[in-house]
């Protein structure tokens, strides 16, 4: 048996097709349905659906051989027990540095709000600058407003959201997309069936359109 975690939301919505086109779809109508575990058209291949910040732990510790995650959460996590083999193109926005439009940054040490803490940390790190990182799950445009922090760390899309709580993107963090991430131990015991899956998911990928890409050759 094969378990592959999908996250919940828009990934899922644009991961079904990928792997509907790989000949896997769930045997009833994950939207409508309740359940968190899913029998597929293929009787070795079963889906979890879980919020995305779990995706990682599940593959991690072998309770799913494969999942698909946003590489912010990835970043988060922190990459250990799993390899990311393939970018599934979808999804895709920027992890970016944020605060009020015109407003510069203060001298000393700078606060920051994000739920993505860990990220945060390394960045502002790397950029040589002092910061009291504050965790928040949500509502993070509010937080510069009400002098919470001093910027926030969070993911752009469209950039419409910043805009309309008075907030204009900064510093560019990392270009996200959605991965697909597999157990290592699992991709040694069962490679006779993963391999080959994974190629069909990369096969659909291509069809779909971005071209799927090894993290090998993007760190090229």
């Amino acid at each position: 048996m094969i378990t592959i975690a999908l996250t919940k939301g828009r990934i899922l919505k644009e991961t079904l097709p990928l792997l509907a086109a790989a000949g896997i779809e769930p045997a009833e109508d994950i939207a409508a349905s309740r359940k968190l575990m899913f029998a597929t058209s293929q009787a070795h291949v079963r889906l979890l659906v879980l919020r995305g910040v779990d995706v990682p732990t599940y593959v991690q510790f072998g309770a799913a051989d494969l999942g698909v995650a946003g590489k912010d959460t990835l970043l988060e996590h922190g990459g250990d027990g799993y390899y990311e083999p393939l970018d599934l193109g979808i999804s895709r926005c920027r992890l970016m540095t944020a605060g009020p439009v015109g407003a510069g940054r203060p001298q000393g040490r700078l606060r920051v709000a994000t739920k993505y803490s860990n990220v945060a940390r390394a960045y502002y790190a790397g950029c040589g600058r002092q910061t009291d990182v504050i965790k928040l799950y949500g509502a993070m445009e509010l937080a510069p407003l009400v002098s919470l922090c001093d910027e926030i760390v969070d993911i752009v899309d469209t950039g419409n959201t910043l805009k309309a709580n008075g907030l204009e993107p900064r510093e560019l963090i990392a270009e996200i997309s959605s991965r697909m991430i597999v157990n290592k131990g699992a991709l040694k015991i069962k490679h006779a069936a993963i391999r080959p899956l994974l190629d069909q998911i990369a096969g659909s990928v291509r069809a779909n359109g971005p071209e799927a890409e090894t993290a090998e050759k993007r760190a090229g």
